[in-house]
């Protein structure tokens, strides 16, 4: 399987390493207990912390799930889609299903109405 490129690789490895120490920040979770969640040696995780190497895929999904983070976020693929689009993400993150759906209909109206 072709590997990135090591310039192509850096800068992508080191946005994951932020957005990661982000999230465990706001998790409240020291680099070891990430790293024990994974699977994975300290010195390893603190390795992908710093942008010093990049996860395999699976390591990747485990991240992810120890840090309760999306890839797109931790790839920082989000950053494509409008602030206020992932500001109403994240507030729907946490609603119940008859609000989901309250919040759906009210999406679908607002689509549908006429724009000034």
């Amino acid at each position: 399987m072709p590997r990135l490129s090591a310039r192509m690789e850096r800068p992508l490895a080191m946005n994951l390493g932020t957005v990661a120490h982000a999230a465990r920040t706001r998790a409240r979770l020291t680099q070891a207990e990430v790293a024990r969640r994974v699977g994975i040696q300290l010195e390893v995780y603190g390795r992908i912390e710093r942008g010093e190497m990049f996860p395999s895929v699976p390591t990747l999904r485990r991240i992810c799930v120890a840090l309760e983070i999306g890839s797109d976020e931790l790839l920082g693929l989000e950053l494509s889609q409008p602030s206020g689009l992932r500001r109403l993400v994240d507030a729907a993150r946490g609603l119940r299903q008859p609000q989901l759906r309250l919040l759906h209909r009210l999406a679908r109206s607002l689509h549908a109405a006429p724009r000034d």
